[in-house]
């Protein structure tokens, strides 16, 4: 986890190196061109190809991971329109209770600076074709990755609807891009005050399915868990969600204890409840690394070669799932889980 002692910054006026994730995954020079101030303690930042070149394509719904200090990396969802190769754009709320990563952007990052990104990943993607009706809640930062989709929808001419609730005007982010969508009757603003009874009411949204819809959502905690209380209408496939870090997600599942083995050496160790598996690891010796410890990087990617693991991160795919398990959330049950390390 991220404590807030100076720690060399890699956004910088030379070109950083070009190392790979653990996953694979190329990381990408990138040139902060302009920072924006979007509402009150948001600031969008538009990134560019440090030799005015094209960038790898995206798809409505992706983030993209950013190195803002050599052990510090966030995920943030891209929100301009997908089809632009030109530009990535971000938005962050500075956030003073949270880790670290919004702080560090708002403080240290400025215009002209490289920063290392990695390539676009979507597991928020939009329903295909087959889908008769969108329908958008964000609320308050979680508006991001629903710009880009938006910006998508339109360009489809599919049927959709926006619900933004922030909790006032100053708050709002995207005011001038989404003004002209108010006025089409394609998103709605509501603004609480502080009190979510005095916003949206969730429920009655979506106590009716009909049958083509999809609806996704992207909040803090306490939206996301209206939403998923009141969705109990809708079918699994019409549900999609992003939360913004995998603990809020796996927030309310149980932890068992449960045991692993290491193969090169034979050590069965035990994971309490309340423990991880790369914390009780580095408690015996092992040297393991990680960056985000939430699921989301793909930096402890790990083999495992017996057993049942619990997986809870957002990066693998189902099929890397059947070999491999993220350390630093994954959990097991049943026999002990076998790691090829």
């Amino acid at each position: 986890m991220f404590n807030d002692k100076a720690y060399p910054m890699v956004a910088h006026d030379e070109a950083p190196l070009n190392p790979q994730l653990s996953t694979g995954r190329a990381l990408l020079s990138v040139r902060v061109k302009a920072i924006r101030r979007e509402a009150d303690n948001i600031l969008t930042y538009e990134l560019v190809h440090p030799n005015a070149g094209v960038l790898p394509s995206f798809t409505a719904g992706a983030h993209i991971d950013v190195r803002i200090r050599d052990d510090l990396k966030r995920q943030f969802s891209l929100c301009n329109a997908p089809g632009e190769r030109n530009r990535y754009v971000i938005a962050v709320l500075r956030e003073k209770a949270g880790r670290g990563g919004s702080m560090a952007m708002h403080n240290d990052v400025r215009e002209g600076n490289l920063l290392s990104i990695s390539e676009p990943r979507n597991q928020f993607p939009l329903a295909g074709q087959e889908a008769e009706f969108h329908l958008l809640l964000a609320g308050g930062i979680g508006v991001t990755p629903m710009m880009a989709m938006a910006e998508a929808l339109e360009a489809r001419r599919a049927r959709w609807h926006m619900h933004y609730c922030t909790r006032n005007p100053e708050a709002t982010a995207f005011r001038a891009r989404i003004e002209p969508l108010i006025a089409a009757g394609k998103v709605t603003l509501h603004h609480d005050g502080g009190d979510p009874s005095q916003g949206l009411d969730i429920k009655a949204l979506l106590t009716c399915y009909e049958a083509g819809s999809h609806v996704y959502f992207c909040g803090p905690p306490g939206f996301m868990s209206a939403i998923k209380t009141s969705v109990n209408a809708w079918p699994a496939h019409s549900i999609h969600c992003e939360y913004f870090t995998s603990s809020e997600e796996n927030a309310e599942l149980d932890n068992a204890p449960f045991q692993i083995r290491v193969k090169h050496t034979g050590d069965v160790l035990n994971v309490p409840a309340d423990g991880t598996i790369v914390g009780v690891l580095r408690e015996n010796g092992f040297a393991i690394d990680t960056d985000c410890e939430d699921g989301y990087c793909g930096t402890c990617i790990t083999r495992y070669l017996e057993g049942d693991p619990e997986h809870r991160d957002s990066v693998l795919s189902e099929k890397e799932r059947k070999s491999y398990v993220m350390v630093c959330c994954a959990r097991a049950k049943g026999a002990p889980l076998v790691l090829d390390i």
